[in-house]
């Protein structure tokens, strides 16, 4: 069995085929990122060429069909996107809707900036074992930080904080009334390092 470019496609039952669609969609939707082929074959346990030829039969579903979504490949990644015929709608809603909520990697990385600033992307990354990018593109996005200056170390890295909108979103006068590290068990540890 071949598709339309010649290439040869492993035998396949169609409730395989609409599984593993079904699949590699919802990866996709949930990661929001790009995921390379490998990522994807990683996920579902399958044959890289199985589903490249899978991606590539859906890319073209999404440009034929009438939806509001597409697959687009990146540097050799695949991401789930927005058609650029709805760009004015989606505008709008970005712009009506700025009170959308955080995801989690949004809201660890908030977190650390809030009680560890100023602080760089590289130290985020390396408390929260993943990188921070596109969370710290959000945050900045929705004014809750912003750039406070760079460290004075070779390639100057950005030095984050925390803003006045991030105060008003969680009703703080300052810094000074976020809750203590204390009450995670920070008070613990930190006697137990002073009686040594």
């Amino acid at each position: 069995m071949s598709n339309d470019k010649g290439i040869q496609i492993p035998f396949i039952d169609d409730k395989k085929k609409n599984s593993l669609k079904s699949a590699i969609e919802s990866l996709l939707f949930a990661s929001g990122e790009p995921l390379s082929l490998q990522d994807l074959v990683n996920h579902l346990e399958e044959k890289n060429k199985l589903i490249e030829i899978i991606i590539h039969e859906m890319m073209e579903e999404y440009e034929n069909d009438n939806r509001g979504i597409k697959i687009i490949c990146i540097k050799g990644s695949y991401q789930l996107v927005t058609k650029a015929e709805n760009s004015d709608y989606i505008q709008k809603l970005l712009k009506k809707n700025k009170r959308q909520s955080l995801s989690q990697a949004s809201i660890e990385s908030l977190a650390i900036i809030a009680y560890k600033q100023p602080i760089t992307r590289i130290d985020i990354d390396e408390i929260r074992g993943v990188k921070s990018e596109s969370a710290l593109q959000r945050l900045l996005e929705k004014d809750l930080i912003k750039e406070v200056g760079r460290l004075e170390v070779p390639g100057r890295p950005i030095l984050y904080g925390t803003t006045d909108e991030f105060l008003r979103q969680f009703e703080l006068k300052d810094l000074k009334e976020l809750p203590s590290l204390d009450l995670f068990g920070q008070e613990d540890v930190q006697e137990d390092h002073g009686q040594e």
